[in-house]
Formats: C-alpha cells, structure tokens, sequence
C-alpha cells in the first residue's frame, strides 16, 4: 500500500493562484517529469467552516433552497481547490490542463450544517487504464469531530495519457477504467420528461463564479475550441446538481449519488429530465430535448446503509 505524504495546510488554497500555475505547466518543457504512479501527496485542512455567503451563491446558481442544511453537492465546490492543488502536485501522473470528469460518487453518511467545523482530507489514488488515456479517483473526505461524515470519488481522465516504463506492474494490471453506473437505457415511447432544464452562457458563468471552477472550456469559447469543443460547455457538477434540485426535501440524511458524464452538455442547451422510481431510490437521466438518443449524464440516488 502507498505510503501518503499527507501535508497539512492552513487553510483552504486560492483557485486563481493554482490556475495560473496549471497554464505555465501547459507551456512546453515547464511541468518537469511525470511519475505515472498513485501520487503520493495528499492534503489536509482542520477548522474549515462555511462561508454563508460563499454557500448563498452556489445555491443560487445550482437553484438549491437556501437553509442550514448544505445541499449533498455543495462539498464539491468548497474541498475543490484542494483536488486542483493534488492535479498540481509534483509529478502528477498527466496534466491538470484538460482532465475530463467522467463519473462522481458521493456518500453522505448524515447532513452537513452551516454550523460544523470540518477536517476535509483530498488524495488520488486507483491509477488505470482507460481506452483514451489513464484515470485517476480524486477522494475527497470529510469529518465533523473525527468522524467521517461525508466522501466523494471523482473519476477523472488524463486524455492520451500512457503508462510508462517505470510505472509499477501491478498498478499496470488493474482494470480498466469504466463508469460507475450501467448504461441507461433511453426513456420509452410515450414516456415525457418530468422537467426541462436550460443552460445558458450566462447561467454557467455564474455556476463558475459561484463554484470558483473557471476552467476556460466553462467560461471562454476560445478557451473551449483549444480542447476541441465548439462552444462552451457546462460543467458536469452543474448539471448534477441542477439534476439533484427535483429530489430536494426527498433526499434520505445518508444518502449515496453516484452519477456518470456522457456527452458534455454544449451551450447554449435544453436539456430533458427523466426520472424513475427504483427499488429505495431513484435512477435519473438528463438527455438532450430535441435527440433523446443524446444522454449527457445518468445518476442514481439511494440510500447509503
């Protein structure tokens, strides 16, 4: 097992500052080599508390009610920079410049209040293949008291990125990377969406405002284009919590989202939601209104025992 460097840091990290250094690591030369490898480095921060405000924003921009209770997405967003900071640890096995989000799991294991003090813990682990490059599964922890009372496991690729000559054998047989969930299949004949969900420009530059996720492919079309995207895209975590408000007031306090990213989610979009009843939960699908053949992301929502 890997023996983690865990560093304690004062405080949660500025995006702004992590971006910067990301966009002169992109430059040619600059980065320095690679270890293809679990990374080694985790962060630790004790005494975190929630900023009302910052909180305010991001429920506005998702379309969350406002209460002491903090929406299941919403420690996405304040434990974020700290996973850039891991994407921006020495040797990182690919380059934070372009990581695609491919599946996210949140357990919660009772609510979060605006009132707690966290320790929250981010490291990566689980390095594998995946059939356009290698992923990674950024873990974000979080304890009120010395219990763990809230994870998440983000699924991310470092497009054609490869193992090396160096890279252990036994990280190199590990399986290959997959989605979290089956496949959904597409709604029946004559079943409608339960809600149309809109994503402007606007309402994206908001939810990056809000979330301090600025990646340029979310904000700039230029930005977007150098990644190969026509326009901007929504971000994933966006288009899971806007998802996640039709089950507000339903959700069990332990609680497991897992949800899968399938094709990004273009801007300006009308987006079509279905959902349905499953056994104690609920599986969910955002599809493109006009093409319900076009799945963008699928979630299921169950109880965690």
């Amino acid at each position: 097992m890997l023996d983690r460097n865990v560093q304690n840091l004062k405080g949660i990290p500025q995006l702004s500052k992590l971006y910067r250094k990301q966009v002169i690591k992109a430059l040619p030369g600059v980065a320095g080599k690679r270890v293809i490898d679990d990374p080694p480095i985790a962060y630790r921060v004790e005494g975190v508390h929630i900023d009302p405000e910052h909180l305010a924003a991001y429920c506005q921009a998702v379309g969350f009610r406002l209460g002491n209770e903090v929406p299941v997405t919403y420690p996405y967003a304040l434990a974020f920079p700290l996973a850039v900071k891991v994407l921006d640890s020495p040797g990182f096995p690919f380059p934070a410049m372009g990581i695609v989000h491919l599946s996210n799991k949140i357990e919660q294991f009772r609510p979060l209040h605006v009132e707690d003090a966290f320790t929250i813990d981010v490291h990566a682990e689980n390095l594998r293949s995946h059939r356009k490059g290698l992923v990674l599964d950024m873990i974000t922890s979080i304890y009120v008291e010395g219990i763990l009372v809230w994870q998440q496991t983000s699924a991310f690729l470092g497009p054609k990125a490869h193992f090396s000559s160096s890279t252990p054998a036994d990280v190199q047989v590990r399986p290959e990377a997959a989605h979290f969930l089956p496949q959904p299949e597409k709604p029946a004949p004559g079943v409608t969406a339960m809600a149309t969900l809109r994503f402007s420009p606007e309402a994206v530059k908001t939810y990056a405002a809000a979330s301090g996720d600025k990646n340029p492919i979310h904000t700039s079309r230029l930005g977007a284009k150098a990644f190969g995207f026509p326009n901007t895209i929504a971000h994933g975590m966006f288009t899971h919590a806007k998802m996640l408000t039709a089950f507000e007031g339903r959700l069990p306090d332990a609680v497991r989202v897992q949800a899968d990213f399938y094709k990004p989610v273009i801007l300006p979009a009308t987006t079509a939601l279905f959902k349905q009843k499953e056994g104690s939960g609920w599986n969910a699908q955002l599809r493109q209104a006009k093409n319900v053949e076009k799945l963008h992301v699928a979630v299921n929502v169950e109880p965690a025992h």
